[in-house]
């Protein structure tokens, strides 16, 4: 294994008075953004094992990660020593380079005051990718809006969940779990720093505070040993609801966007000047496009035309430039908001709003039949939209939601001829949508050609206890 890429980006406010005071891992381990050859880890020293006043302290200290392909680690690789400071919030992240494609790693973090006294801390495990030319099968979770204040406080007209387990946080972390998906995508929405409104979170303290107490929940802490993550940031853990860069107002949009890079493994470390849009290739078959929708765009209230994007002109270039370079047979674009909907017709906020960006969207929809990247091969799959639908748009373009992931944070949603939504003509044509509100995700699968067989590719869409609610399949001729 090649010598790994490391870097630290940590940060929180609450240190330990005394040297000696034990140190915990409360927010657990987890492994990012995984690749066929790389991988972030990470993991958050801590002053106490759980929350105490709504937070989870930080505790100064030393960690390195070791990572091998055997369960009991002999003979793993060790990264450098990371220090644990309150100006990184306490987080130690490592990106690590040189290994091997669809192989399962094993790691855990070496953590303690100082490097003469550490101990080893509870075992991950993730899988790389496979290699762009291999036939391997891709299943994986798609979920966003995970409304931390409505699950364990309710909200107007939505009781809090009053489960015996609320205190493990969202049950269908569970039903996620049980399938055992390759890996799992936050699309968005990851905490909510305007909830409860009477009291968003403006500051870095406060800012960092939601991150802690959404990810201490036990249930986030199982699943991120055994699942990888890839992450995207929406508008409430940017800014507040449909944020922009825009406004007087905190917290700032720099901020917003340092939090998000330094609170979850999503871009290397070492490299401050990484973007966070990318594509990943998964084998033969599948390739992935993952958009940032909050750095780059036009403010809100621009009148729509070619000038005002979502994406900016370097990220649209990108995405254009990578979407005809692929050869995969199925591409799919992940983004935190819809391209096709329907949507409220109040918002301003995405793709499908007549006065928000919605000659970006139709023109981009329009690119993808010009340039033969055809329906059936290419779909869209998003977040925000707190319903659950599965769109096709005039041009043949389909598109599924995941929903929200908890049901206190899930609503009805708007029908194709509602002369309230963005559709009030009923030009989108919807095959499913939720009859009612739930919580859930969306599961991707993808089997390769094999033994005279299609390859094939299947959605689901689950509610919140992982009832199968759609399915859509769709094999090659």
């Amino acid at each position: 294994m090649k010598r790994a890429l490391l870097c630290i980006v940590s940060l929180s406010l609450t240190t330990l008075t005394s040297p000696a005071a034990e140190i915990h891992l409360a927010q657990g381990i987890l492994a990012g953004e995984i690749t066929p050859t790389t991988a972030i880890l990470q993991t958050r020293l801590t002053a106490s094992p759980g929350l105490i006043a709504r937070d989870v302290a930080g505790a100064p200290g030393v960690g390195r990660f070791e990572i091998g392909t055997s369960e009991s680690l002999e003979n793993a690789h060790q990264t450098p020593w990371i220090t644990a400071t309150p100006e990184r919030d306490f987080i130690l992240k490592a990106h690590v380079d040189g290994l091997r494609p669809n192989t399962q790693y094993h790691y855990r973090v070496l953590y303690g005051p100082d490097a003469a006294r550490t101990k080893p801390g509870p075992a991950g495990r993730f899988r790389t990718l496979p290699g762009p030319g291999a036939a391997a099968p891709v299943n994986f979770i798609l979920t966003s809006c995970l409304n931390y204040a409505f699950f364990h406080e309710g909200t107007k007209g939505q009781p809090a969940y009053s489960g015996e387990d609320r205190h493990l946080g969202y049950p269908a972390l569970d039903a996620v779990l049980r399938l055992q998906p390759d890996f799992c995508i936050f699309d968005g929405d990851c905490v909510y720093y305007d909830h409860p409104v009477a009291t968003r979170a403006q500051t870095q303290a406060e800012l960092r505070k939601k991150w802690h107490e959404q990810y201490v929940q036990e249930r986030f802490v199982k699943l991120f040993a055994r699942v990888p993550t890839y992450w995207l940031k929406d508008d409430h853990d940017h800014r507040k609801n449909d944020s922009d860069a825009t406004g007087n107002y905190e917290p700032a949009h720099e901020l917003g966007i340092a939090t998000f890079r330094e609170q979850v493994p999503v871009v290397n470390p070492a490299d401050p000047q990484a973007v966070t849009y990318r594509t990943l290739r998964m084998g033969r078959d599948l390739q992935l496009w993952f958009v940032e929708g909050r750095d780059y765009r036009s403010p809100n209230r621009m009148p729509d035309g070619p000038a005002k994007s979502i994406w900016g002109a370097a990220q649209k270039a990108w995405l254009q430039r990578t979407l005809k370079e692929s050869d995969a047979t199925f591409k799919i674009l992940v983004s935190p908001t819809p391209l096709v909907g329907p949507d409220d017709a109040s918002k301003l906020d995405n793709h499908v709003n007549p006065l928000g960006f919605r000659h970006e969207g139709e023109a981009f929809l329009a690119w993808l039949k010009d340039n033969g990247i055809a329906p059936g091969r290419f779909y869209i799959i998003c977040g925000d939209r707190h319903w659950k639908y599965h769109s096709v748009h005039p041009s043949g373009y389909e598109e599924l939601t995941c929903g929200a992931l908890n049901r206190e944070n899930s609503r009805m949603g708007r029908a194709p001829g509602d002369p309230q939504s963005t559709d009030p003509r009923a030009l989108v044509r919807q095959i499913y949508t939720d009859a009612t509100p739930s919580g859930g995700f969306l599961r991707v699968a993808v089997q390769p050609a094999a033994a005279g067989q299609a390859a094939r590719i299947e959605f689901t869409q689950h509610d919140d206890g992982g009832k199968v609610l759609h399915t859509h399949a769709k094999s090659t001729p």
